[in-house]
């Protein structure tokens, strides 16, 4: 049986922009806790690390579809180019104001335009559907994406923490700034693979956002983003209860894990099942998996009931994108899918949050009901919306309408 994996690294080009985008796409986790990290130690203040951290996550969080808006009518090299330049250029002057004392407003006023960085993922899952466009290998081509999304989230954080404590406290901050500039340079180099220019359409009128399928795929993954935080603050809360706060970063990677082995399974098949039933499928998953969260009392039940949970997070990912390449028009492509990434992340912030209230309100364990909670939205988001996600591409012709919904 031929591995699915080898046969979509057969493509030209393939190998290099799927290297060059895992590099450049490190810094979406490697930023944010970098700058807590660097900002912690040479500041001595949590709130101002956070709030200056915040800052640029919730700005990036806006500005990227616009970014990814006008990939999408100028192509990735015209855009990536500049934006990358003046987001590279806003982290070293962030680093120089943590290194030398400048007054906290520089702070925030370097993160700002920091956020200007690129949806990497994106730009790469827009890579993969120009060349697997309508064919099974698209489904394997975002399946490896995903995982290589839970190895950047996995690694990043670990490494710019681990380099700030490691070496100096602007290291991890230093490497990310590197790794955005050098990988998005070996990205946008090779043109080969870039996706044309499509000529506008009345599907692609307005933003992706309007569409009703981004909607319900966005508002669905801020709720499975939220779920992803619960579980990383309440694990760090319950271990640091149960006496074993070492064990934490163990439950995390073990989350992590589960989501890794079963998006590599996924990929590997090529399921007949339309993507909205899929979608419901693992949503719903997802919800039933953080019940038995509220009730693991020691770190070998909470370690295993994480790891249930987390098995449903790749599949999630794999079929929330390939419903976005399929409902959405190619003319709005890139942004549909940094909509989704947007979603992932704004439901991680308010997901860390609203635990970490929860955590101190009512105590660690109680944490999980966040994940209780937005389990459920998010399975109600995609029943509710199965109509929609069932529809046809934006922009198919009438004689299209024919052929079964996929």
């Amino acid at each position: 049986m031929p591995n699915p994996y080898r046969e979509i690294f057969k493509a030209p080009g393939t190998k290099g922009f799927a290297a060059a985008g895992f590099l450049a796409r490190l810094p979406i986790a490697m930023a944010p806790i970098g700058i807590v990290a660097m900002l912690s130690q040479t500041h001595g203040e949590y709130w101002l690390a956070g709030a200056v951290s915040a800052t640029f996550a919730l700005t990036n969080a806006f500005l990227s579809p616009q970014i990814s808006r006008l990939v999408d009518r100028r192509g990735q090299a015209a855009i990536l180019t500049p934006a990358t330049a003046l987001s590279v250029a806003a982290f070293l002057v962030l680093i120089a104001a943590a290194r030398l004392d400048w007054p906290a407003w520089t702070l925030f006023a370097a993160a700002l335009p920091a956020a200007l960085m690129p949806s990497i993922p994106a730009m790469v899952r827009a890579r993969w559907t120009g060349i697997f466009h309508d064919r099974p290998e698209l489904n394997t081509a975002f399946a490896f994406e995903s995982v290589a999304d839970e190895l950047v989230y996995i690694a990043g954080a670990s490494l710019s923490v681990g380099l700030s404590v490691a070496l100096f406290p602007e290291a991890g901050m230093l490497v990310s700034t590197l790794f955005l500039a050098v990988g998005t340079t070996a990205f946008v180099a090779q043109r080969s693979t870039e996706p044309p220019v499509r000529p506008a359409d009345d599907s692609s009128a307005g933003s992706a956002i309007s569409q009703r399928p981004v909607q319900i795929v966005t508002l669905a993954l801020i709720f499975v983003g939220a779920i992803f935080a619960t579980a990383e603050v309440s694990a760090v809360a319950i271990t640091k209860e149960l006496g074993q706060p070492g064990a934490a970063s163990l439950v995390i990677g073990v989350y992590a894990v589960g989501s890794f082995v079963v998006g590599l399974i996924v990929g590997a098949l090529n399921l007949k099942l339309p993507l909205q039933r899929q979608l419901a499928i693992a949503v719903a998953i997802i919800a039933l998996t953080t019940v038995p969260l509220l009730f693991a009392d020691t770190v070998a039940l909470l370690a295993f009931a994480v790891f249930v949970s987390g098995m449903a997070i790749s599949p999630t990912f794999i079929t929330a994108f390939g419903l976005i390449e399929r409902r959405v028009s190619p003319t709005i492509l890139t942004e549909g899918i940094t909509w989704v990434m947007t979603g992932i992340g704004i439901g991680m912030a308010f997901g860390s949050f609203a635990a970490g209230w929860v955590v101190d309100t009512y105590g660690p364990q109680n944490g999980f009901w966040v994940s209780v909670a937005a389990g459920a939205g998010s399975f109600l988001t995609v029943l509710f919306g199965q109509g929609s996600l069932a529809g046809a591409r934006a922009g198919t012709p009438p004689e299209a309408l024919a052929q079964p919904a996929e």
